[in-house]
C-alpha cells in the first residue's frame, strides 16, 4: 500500500495558485486570499486536513516561503515536528532551518515515488505550484483538496500542466459552499 500524496491549497476560479497569501513571489495581485472576506467555516478543511497529515512536502521555492513563518508561528504550531521533504535539484542540505522537525531533501521524482511507498501518512503537498504540475504529470498525485476563490487574476500559476498526455479522471469526494463565495472541493484521482 502506498502512502497518499495530496496538493492542498488555495486557488482562483480561473486556476491560479499565485501567491494567495502576499507578492512573496512579485506576483502584481499577491494576497486575493486575504481580499475575499473571512469564513472561518471555509478553511476548516485545514484543520481536518491535519488530522491526516503524516508529512509536508514542498518545493524549493514554497518550502523557503514557508520556512521562513512557519517554524515559530503559533497558528501553525501542529506541523514543527511532522516530518518534511523539499523536492529540489538545487537546494543544499545545510539550508534546511533548524527547528522544524525532521526535513529531508528528495532530487527526483523517483525520489517522491519510493517515498510513497514507505509507511508513514499521508504527504500533503502545500502551494509548490511547479513541483504540484510535476508530479501530477508523472502521475503521483492521488487527491486535490482546493479552497476555490471567487477571485479572477487572468495571469499567474496554475496548478494544472498543459503537457499533452493522457489525464487520469477525478472523482468529486466532498464539496461545500461557503457565504464568503469560497467553494471546498476534494477530488480523488481515479487510475
Amino acid at each position: 500500500m502506498s502512502r497518499e500524496l495530496v496538493w492542498t491549497g488555495f486557488m482562483t476560479l480561473d486556476g491560479v495558485v499565485d501567491s494567495p497569501g502576499g507578492a512573496v513571489e512579485g506576483h502584481p495581485h499577491g494576497g486575493w486570499v486575504l481580499r475575499t472576506p473571512f469564513d472561518p467555516d471555509s478553511f476548516a478543511l485545514k484543520a481536518e486536513e491535519l488530522e491526516d497529515t503524516g508529512a509536508l512536502m514542498f518545493g524549493r521555492r514554497s518550502y523557503e516561503a514557508f520556512a521562513s513563518t512557519w517554524p515559530d508561528s503559533e497558528d501553525h504550531a501542529a506541523y514543527r515536528d511532522l516530518p518534511k521533504y523539499v523536492v529540489s535539484g538545487t537546494l543544499s542540505e545545510d539550508a534546511l532551518v533548524d527547528g522544524w522537525g525532521p526535513q529531508q531533501v528528495l532530487r527526483t521524482l523517483d525520489d517522491v515515488a519510493a517515498l510513497k511507498q514507505t509507511d508513514g501518512g499521508a504527504i500533503f503537498v502545500h502551494g509548490s505550484a511547479e513541483l504540484a504540475r510535476n508530479l501530477a504529470d508523472a502521475d503521483l498525485i492521488d487527491r486535490y483538496n482546493l479552497l476555490v476563490f471567487p477571485v479572477l487574476l487572468g495571469s499567474g500559476k496554475s496548478l494544472f500542466s498543459r503537457t499533452e498526455r493522457e489525464r487520469p479522471g477525478l472523482s468529486l469526494r466532498e464539496s461545500a459552499s461557503y457565504g464568503n463565495g469560497v467553494l471546498k472541493a476534494i477530488y480523488e484521482v481515479v487510475r
